[in-house]
């Protein structure tokens, strides 16, 4: 019995992603090194990190690998990243990030039932599915795009989900 379907996750990421992009396209242009600390990663390095984050990711599991551990691991991801310069706009971060998700999911949904249910060892050494890795990676981007819209609220910029929500409540 399948408990988690490919379809679904895409789909929900699909919206994650959207609203990851509108976050970048909603931060101040001119702001987006902007850090509320000097020990925290700017705003746009966590979207670059996003980014670079689900391509290598992805990029490493759709090409077969089963094994991400190794001091190697950080090398084996940069074949699959972007080549997008460090100091990238908003217009040019966000249609990357809209780009990686449109060609990711097309990849991801070609694999068969098999293939994601492979199993692999993740670089901390914990064994599971592709589709669970496939999930792990999503995961691991709701969690920097908090750190986003949390520095959107510090410029007083309400993020897209809160906003489509307060619109829906304003419907009703």
């Amino acid at each position: 019995m399948v408990m988690i379907r490919l379809e679904q996750i895409l789909d929900s990421w699909k919206t994650i992603r959207q609203d990851t992009a509108a976050a970048v396209e909603d931060f101040p242009a001119g702001e987006l090194d902007y850090k509320p600390t000097p020990e925290v990663e700017s705003f746009r390095a966590i979207a670059t990190h996003i980014l670079n984050a689900s391509d290598g990711l992805l990029g490493l599991l759709l090409s077969g690998a089963d094994d991400f551990t190794g001091p190697n691991f950080r090398d084996r991801l940069k074949p699959y990243l972007r080549a997008l310069p460090e100091s990238a706009g908003a217009p040019e971060l966000a249609a990357a990030l809209r780009d990686s998700m449109a060609q990711r999911t097309v990849e991801l949904a070609a694999k068969s039932p098999e293939f994601l249910a492979q199993i692999i060892t993740r670089f901390d050494g914990q064994k599971l599915t592709r589709l669970e890795m496939v999930q792990f990676i999503k995961e691991h981007e709701l969690t920097h795009r908090s750190q986003m819209f949390m520095y959107l609220r510090l410029k007083g910029i309400v993020p897209a989900t809160t906003r489509r929500r307060m619109a829906k409540q304003a419907g009703k």
